[in-house]
């Protein structure tokens, strides 16, 4: 299976760590990976999507099973992981929350494809209770009572193997990691959407959270960063807002002299001296 440089360097990251652990605890007496050249980081640049460019696509993907993932990765910025790993005990019904706790994780082992569970999310700061925002509470209460349903006509057919995630279909099936993956650009690319990964509904929701006034700060316990610095390296160049802010206390802050005549100086050949 072919993978890019970034996942490389992510696996390599892990491996070195591990050896590290070894080196320490005298395991073993060198770190092999020291000695393995890392690939260049590939650079990528996310989509973002418009307020207009997502309504559009919410339009596209009413009555589908990718509505809901979708909205919910739109809406709250989750990772497809944590998509496919909500469960029904993070949502909390009464209180109005939705808790990010689990995550759901791909790989391919001797060929096969195959799914992990993780009880926590991907750092501790991923960790984090939202509040059950607009129609979302009616949107999972449809669904859990026709999962309900599901078991009830189904019978023994009912694979219970998933009982408690959220997204499962019919049988009981839970969704795959890849078929958010795959699934979702080929929906957008049919309909004559803009073609976009599904991480990217996490880019445009940050985005709208930016050009509506939200501060990194809270942009970054909104989507579970584990430090500020990932925040803002990500998204700070789209905050223009804040670069207004500057540009008026700045103006404050240093009087600008008033009066200026740059015409002559600018405005002639030979007014001023040579470069």
């Amino acid at each position: 299976r072919r993978v890019t440089p970034n996942t490389v360097i992510h696996y390599h990251a892990v491996i070195h760590s591990a050896l590290k652990y070894a080196v320490k605890t005298d395991m073993l007496i060198q770190n092999v990976a020291d000695k393995v050249d890392r690939p260049r980081k590939n650079s990528f640049q996310p989509v973002f999507l418009s307020a207009e460019e997502m309504q559009k696509m919410f339009e596209a993907l009413r009555g589908t099973k990718l509505e809901l993932p979708v909205l919910v990765a739109a809406f709250y910025g989750l990772r497809r992981g944590e998509v496919v790993g909500l469960k029904w005990d993070a949502i909390d019904f009464e209180q109005g929350t939705i808790s990010v706790k689990r995550t759901v994780t791909s790989t391919i082992i001797d060929g096969k494809y195959q799914e992990f569970e993780q009880q926590s999310a991907k750092t501790k700061s991923s960790l984090r209770t939202l509040p059950l925002i607009g129609s979302f509470r009616e949107y999972f209460m449809q669904v859990k009572e026709a999962q309900e349903l599901n078991k009830q006509v189904c019978g023994n057919c009912y694979n219970y193997e998933y009982d408690g995630f959220v997204f499962v279909d019919e049988l009981g099936e839970r969704m795959r990691v890849e078929y958010l993956t795959n699934a979702f650009p080929k929906f957008l690319e049919s309909h004559g959407l803009r073609r976009m990964r599904f991480h990217d509904l996490r880019h445009s929701c940050a985005s709208l959270l930016l050009a509506n006034g939200v501060p990194l700060k809270h942009i970054q316990e909104w989507l579970g960063h584990s430090d500020f610095t990932t925040t803002a390296n990500i998204y700070a160049h789209l905050d223009y807002k804040s670069k207004i802010t500057s540009a008026q206390a700045m103006e404050t802050g240093l009087a600008l002299p008033e009066g200026g005549d740059f015409s002559s100086r600018w405005g002639s050949i030979g007014a001023g001296e040579n470069f």
